[in-house]
């Protein structure tokens, strides 16, 4: 061979993907992650503090080193500065919640085949706000959220824009709100989603210390008022890749008219390029949506730049985030 010929081995990766969600998300089940932080460093340890076998043990650990996770020297074993970054349980960035659920969501692509003939979802399950699964789920993407609240805070100059009313629209685990009173001890915030999404948000903004300046609207974004002319802020985060055209179309109207003169919209979501050429991730997230929502995807730039101006915003900016997703910030 030349070293110029294609090799099997890309395909071979792909194709048996699976394996990565399996070994990450049993290794979250397990707090591997956490243990190997904290000092145990062999596989008969980790058995031990994990309860597992010595044999399973040391399957998860090839497989997390395999994966860039975890590193040997010697037969000890410790966290890359990834993992213990971002799947160490109790730190705020942590993915270990979002793993595991990923290992449950698994089995559902078995439905893809027939979803992609379909062009939407074929036994499509409609969303009720007493599903008992969003405590799992709102909880487990909360972590995401944080490095881009964070890089938002820092554009919009939060800590000293003084009294400002903020709104969160569908804003699930209140990572916005908690964040940013924090930042700002003047502002204060309101968070509109189903009432069950919102007591999450009430329990984990609490412990930040804030729920003082922070409160409610129990209902759904597409049916209740978000007032007029009253916010300074409006956040609109991981909502436009569930939403078609026409509805996001709509609500971006309805913020602008939210806003007071000069306030800012803050949208984030994976976005892609024009040419939808990349980025990686929201390119593969437009499947998810496939699989779960109606009229959903990922949107291009250039989508966001004409529904935005057409709902009479003007000045619109772009920004990426230490995440996969983009921030869009439209006044």
């Amino acid at each position: 061979m030349t070293g110029d010929e294609p090799t099997p081995d890309r395909i071979l990766q792909l194709a048996n993907g699976y394996w990565s969600t399996g070994i990450l998300g049993v290794a979250a089940s397990h707090a591997l992650f956490t243990h190997l932080e904290a000092g145990v460093d062999t596989a008969e340890g980790l058995a031990g503090r994990a309860g597992i076998s010595q044999r399973g043990a040391e399957a998860l650990l090839d497989g997390l080193v395999a994966l860039g996770l975890v590193e040997t020297r010697g037969g000890r074993y410790r966290n890359t500065a990834q993992a213990s970054a971002f799947l160490v349980e109790g730190r705020p960035t942590s993915l270990t919640d979002f793993a595991r659920l990923k290992l449950e969501h698994a089995d559902g692509l078995k439905a893809l085949p027939d979803v992609v003939r379909a062009g939407a979802p074929v036994n499509a399950t409609v969303e009720v706000a007493d599903n008992p699964h969003w405590e799992k789920v709102v909880t487990a993407i909360a972590a995401q959220s944080v490095p881009v609240a964070t890089a938002a805070a820092g554009l919009l100059r939060l800590a000293q824009a003084g009294p400002i009313s903020i709104l969160d629209i569908g804003g699930g685990p209140g990572v916005y709100s908690a964040l940013w009173l924090a930042l700002n001890p003047q502002a204060r915030s309101t968070q509109l989603d189903w009432a069950p999404i919102n007591a999450i948000a009430r329990r984990r903004v609490a412990e930040r210390g804030v729920a003082d300046r922070f409160s409610c609207v129990d209902g759904d974004l597409h049916t209740t008022d978000f007032g007029s002319a009253v916010h300074d802020i409006v956040i609109y985060s991981n909502i436009a890749h569930q939403e078609g055209p026409q509805e996001n179309m709509a609500l971006f109207a309805r913020i602008r008219g939210a806003l007071k003169p000069g306030g800012t919209l803050v949208v984030s979501d994976f976005i892609v390029d024009d040419d939808r050429g990349g980025p990686p991730f929201a390119l593969l997230f437009a499947s998810e949506m496939l699989l779960k929502s109606k009229h959903g995807s990922t949107w291009r730039r250039a989508d966001f730049q004409a529904w935005l101006t057409k709902a009479g915003f003007e000045d619109i900016a772009f920004h990426p985030t230490p995440s996969p997703a983009t921030l869009v910030l439209a006044r």
